[in-house]
């Protein structure tokens, strides 16, 4: 793909731009059990406006069925096939390798045992049950002799998968280790490395095609490193809202493939038209803001709506990041916008 030098503009709304929203959920829908600002007022208006709303998830600890019944609870209604985990994704990976009713040592929540019985896998917790396959998802419940387990049986030489390698995940008390920080433990462990199904891996997108049948998706995320690299190595466009893990000096720091099509505070973003920005080759302007590049750091001039400052800056930043000028301070652009 061409590298981006800048957000894009969108003429129209994007929940009618596009026929499917492919969100995620920690940090965008919800954080812990409580919907996020705007989440739930928003997806219901772009469900109304003809939108499809998917949820594609990493987070392989809960079922479609009780992710759905938490949506719905938190006022977003949603059936489990509106659900796509990443302990499918790995089910389905899994089930091309091994045979048809196979046991797989499973470390995590329920959402991956009921992934694996769907494929006709039989789940087993110990690595001294033969299994054909090894298989690590996010629980929070996790113990430490079940790392041990996953640690004997690959050192065992079975083969060896992950639903994600998502080092933190969003709480409501705060950024807490993912199910990549488990993974980690048991490649110390075993010096090995796991075939991955999660995002931004092909077989979660293949995964979310199948299940979705989406013809002009649109990724929503807040993390640049699965849902944002997951459109780019996808091909499909993307929009990267702030109520989660990345922060606006991230943004503006992100490598070509880390750079989403749209950038928005919110899920009020979907809502909306999206200026496009315009760069002379010394400076960006978006809205009533210009964004220029001076003495090491970007500058910030003018006034209007924050996300407008916001999308100016990350292409003064984008465009000039291959130049001598590629350690630019954005500190005092991001004071400018109370960011």
């Amino acid at each position: 793909m061409t590298h981006r030098t800048s957000p894009s503009g969108s003429d129209q709304p994007l929940d009618t731009a596009y026929d499917t929203a492919l969100l995620d959920l920690d940090g965008v829908v919800y954080t812990g059990g409580d919907a996020i600002a705007h989440a739930v007022d928003s997806l219901a208006a772009a469900g109304s406006d003809g939108m499809r709303l998917a949820y594609v998830t990493n987070n392989a600890a809960r079922t479609p069925e009780t992710v759905a019944e938490h949506l719905t609870r938190l006022g977003v209604p949603a059936d489990a096939e509106d659900v796509i985990t990443s302990a499918q994704a790995v089910a389905r990976l899994i089930a091309d390798h091994v045979p048809a009713g196979s046991k797989v040592l499973a470390v995590g929540g329920e959402g991956l045992f009921a992934a694996l019985r769907e494929r006709g896998l039989q789940p087993v917790e110990s690595a001294d049950d033969s299994p054909a396959a090894a298989v690590q998802g996010y629980g929070p419940e996790l113990r430490w002799s079940q790392l041990a387990e996953m640690a004997h049986a690959v050192n065992a030489g079975v083969p060896w998968f992950a639903s994600n390698t998502d080092l933190t995940i969003p709480s409501a008390r705060g950024i807490a280790p993912g199910n990549g920080a488990a993974v980690e433990v048991v490649r110390i462990a075993t010096g090995g490395s796991p075939q991955v199904a999660g995002k931004p891996l092909p077989p979660m997108h293949r995964e979310t095609v199948l299940r979705t049948g989406a013809k002009r998706p649109l990724v929503v995320g807040d993390r640049l490193d699965t849902d944002i690299e997951g459109a780019y190595a996808g091909g499909v466009d993307s929009l990267l809202v702030l109520t989660g893990v990345t922060k606006p000096a991230d943004l503006i720091a992100a490598e070509p493939h880390h750079r989403p099509t749209y950038v928005a505070a919110d899920l009020r973003g979907l809502l909306v038209a999206h200026p496009s920005v315009e760069w002379d080759g010394s400076r960006a302007t978006c809205g009533g803001w210009t964004a220029t590049a001076s003495g090491g750091s970007l500058d910030l001039t003018g006034s209007g709506e924050t996300a407008d400052g916001l999308r100016a800056v990350c292409c003064a930043a984008w465009s000039l990041a291959d130049s001598a000028s590629s350690d630019l301070d954005p500190s005092k652009a991001l004071a400018r916008l109370g960011l």
